[in-house]
């Protein structure tokens, strides 16, 4: 499989891999704005793979100021259906210990007007979301990471919340509460997006830190998840190249088909710049 069909979402740890070659970068301009940088293609494992710094090179932007849209919506436009993504989380749970890896099945919402649709503006569409997480993508995330020898652990809930500041120590409890597993501050709209695109999604959560709920953490530094995800980097990058070795699979997931009942607006009633603007989403149920 020599085309472009994965894509890759992270920091610049996973792009540093050696295993990486025929480097080349790509700008893409979308209907909604610019990506965070330009997509890294590469060959990794004998697969061709897009690459893309979730924060830009440098780190240069907050979770609140990235650009899900255009990142996800790029992607579509490289013909990508797997996307892999891996971030730093914060632990909820005492046996889910900095420098374990978790693969969550579930999302919570606590992010504040972020857009996490490409439609509106004359076209609705309502997508299932009940099981926001590719099944069979992150199965083969698991079967991955446990191949790699790391500690990780099936399942969970991720909260994902606005930032950039941590949590209140009553809001880390509160979590807690609820029973919730793991604290981010991106996976949730690109999830969202990526069902809307039909394209698979996994993640790879990487703990850094138990939150500030823990007696013994009550302070959460940049210092000590810096520390944590270089450490993880490493392992990081096994996990992700096999997951890649392991592709294609069969799309048989509703992700694949995920607005083929979904979208409402009658196809008369759609204006015909927005069907052009969605065409690589919509085209094929509008015909």
């Amino acid at each position: 499989m020599n085309h472009l069909r994965i894509g890759i979402i992270g920091g610049s740890g996973l792009y540093d891999m050696a295993e990486l070659t025929d480097r080349e970068e790509r700008t893409i301009d979308t209907p909604f704005g610019a990506p965070s940088g330009p997509y890294v293609l590469a060959t990794l494992r004998g697969r061709r793979v897009a690459f893309l710094a979730r924060h830009g090179d440098g780190h240069r932007y907050t979770p609140s100021e990235l650009n899900y849209r255009a990142n996800i919506f790029g992607f579509k436009m490289l013909g990508v259906e797997w996307i892999l993504s891996a971030s730093a989380v914060g632990s909820l749970r005492e046996d889910f210990r900095p420098l374990d890896l978790v693969v969550p099945d579930q999302f919570f919402d606590r992010t504040r007007g972020r857009i996490s649709t490409f439609f509106g503006d004359g076209i609705v569409a309502h997508v299932g979301f009940a099981h926001p997480l590719c099944g069979p993508l992150s199965r083969l995330m698991l079967q991955s990471a446990k191949a790699a020898g790391a500690t990780v652990h099936e399942g969970g809930t991720y909260v994902c919340m606005e930032g950039p500041q941590f949590s209140t120590k009553a809001e880390s409890t509160f979590y807690r509460a609820q029973g919730f597993d793991i604290i981010g501050m991106t996976n949730l709209q690109e999830a969202k997006l990526a069902r809307e695109a039909e394209i698979c999604y996994s993640t790879l959560a990487l703990v850094t830190d138990y939150d500030c709920w823990h007696p013994d953490h009550d302070s959460v530094t940049v210092e000590m998840i810096v520390a944590n995800l270089t450490q993880n980097a490493k392992t990081a990058q096994q996990v992700i190249a096999n997951a890649v070795e392991q592709l294609p699979i069969d799309r048989t997931c509703e992700c694949a088909r995920a607005l083929a009942t979904a979208i409402i607006t009658r196809p008369n009633a759609i204006p015909a710049a927005r069907k052009t603007l969605l065409q690589p989403l919509i085209g094929k149920y509008l015909a």
